[in-house]
């Protein structure tokens, strides 16, 4: 066999479905991870310099929100591992198939591996569409605080107090109702979505949302993948029963006809 042959025979025994599948979560975890961390910090300054000057009046939600940052990091280094453990469950399951009408055989083992695959691929799945509606939540609130400042600075908008036109990060249950100042109005709330803070903290909030929808989409990707793996693995161990059993009973037919034609000559 030739260089090209092998590198024809080597790239048929690569699982592109899950290659495709690992870097897209890969993608999606790292975009929600990196940019849902920093634009956490970011919220935690904004709330600080303009929502809630006393420290005390916001002290659970920063306590909250450095939890939420630790488990950021548990999420990236969970996901990295099961990425590559679900791509190594790729490769094992398309040799399996590839090698179906050879001396390769699937395992009990094997075969019950890739269920538990399936089983809690499908939890996570769940659990992600949770974080995804979850991670939508500041992006609506972010989004709701930079419509009323384009409102105010729209030139076809008569407002004739911009004072009376008012966020109050309050009603959404971020800072206690005793909060100072609590919300923020007019010219005030121009200069807050004005600065860089605002202005990162919104786009990455938006991006991490994106990135736990492409997250989503790659186990609903690796969970069809691990299904129709498991009935492969299933449907081959079923062929090699039936071409066990098929080769053991043309032995046996064989072996009895073999008997048949000693018996005939002994007889002749």
């Amino acid at each position: 066999m030739g260089c090209f042959e092998c590198c024809i025979k080597c790239l048929g025994g690569v699982p592109y479905a899950s290659l495709v599948a690992t870097i897209l979560c890969f993608s999606g975890v790292a975009l929600f991870c990196g940019c849902g961390h920093v634009a956490l910090t970011g919220t935690i300054s904004i709330l600080e310099n303009h929502f809630s000057k006393i420290t005390s009046d916001h002290a659970m939600l920063t306590d909250v929100i450095q939890l939420m940052q630790y488990v950021i990091y548990g999420i990236a280094s969970f996901f990295f591992l099961y990425g590559i453990i679900l791509l190594a469950e790729g490769f094992y399951t398309t040799s399996a198939v590839k090698e179906l009408h050879s001396e390769f055989k699937t395992t009990i083992c094997g075969r019950c591996i890739s269920g538990m695959f399936v089983f809690l691929t499908y939890i996570l799945g769940i659990a992600w569409l949770g974080v995804f509606g979850f991670s939508a939540v500041p992006v609506f609130l972010f989004y709701n605080m930079w419509s009323t400042c384009a409102a105010m600075r729209s030139p076809v908008s008569n407002f004739t107090n911009l004072d009376s036109i008012c966020v109050d990060v309050r009603q959404y249950g971020i800072i206690p109702w005793n909060a100072t100042p609590g919300k923020a109005c007019g010219s005030t709330l121009g200069d807050i979505c004005n600065t860089s803070e605002f202005y990162l903290s919104y786009h990455l909030y938006i991006v991490a949302c994106a990135g736990a929808g492409a997250t989503v989409i790659a186990l609903i990707h690796f969970l069809m993948i691990l299904s129709a793996n498991w009935a492969y693995l299933k449907d081959a161990s079923h062929m090699h029963a039936y071409q066990d059993i098929k080769m053991k009973e043309e032995r046996e037919l064989h072996d009895i006809t073999s008997r048949s034609k000693e018996c005939l000559n002994s007889y002749t």
